[in-house]
């Protein structure tokens, strides 16, 4: 399970966005399931991972949070004469944090 333990210290704060895209950003590569997010059934290079925050909600229970990702898609066999071919990539992410321990879950919508 992946805490988001600082994100979720900084609930509240105004730089609460700028934390949890650090932490969303410094997270293990694979960590985020954006193959999901792919649309050309490639696989996924998080070396120039981007992040946004487009939105936050709060429960008593948890914090949501959606977040539109940038990354590198590589289309292999598409024919082309620079085959592997990167597209650039965008995907949307929900953020679930536990407030009682910080275990977040993430779903591409």
């Amino acid at each position: 399970m992946t805490t988001l333990s600082k994100s979720l210290a900084a609930w509240n704060l105004p730089a609460f966005k700028s934390i949890i895209k650090q932490e969303l950003l410094s997270l293990k590569s694979g960590t985020l399931p954006l193959e999901k997010g792919t649309s050309q059934g490639g696989y996924v290079d998080e070396s120039n991972l981007g992040a946004t925050i487009l939105g936050t909600t709060e429960t008593p229970q948890t914090i949501t949070v959606t977040a539109g990702l940038f990354f590198t898609e590589i289309v292999i066999c598409c024919g082309c004469g620079d085959d592997p071919m990167p597209t650039n990539a965008y995907c949307e992410l929900e953020i679930v944090i536990d407030k009682s321990n910080a275990n977040s879950t993430f779903t591409i919508i």
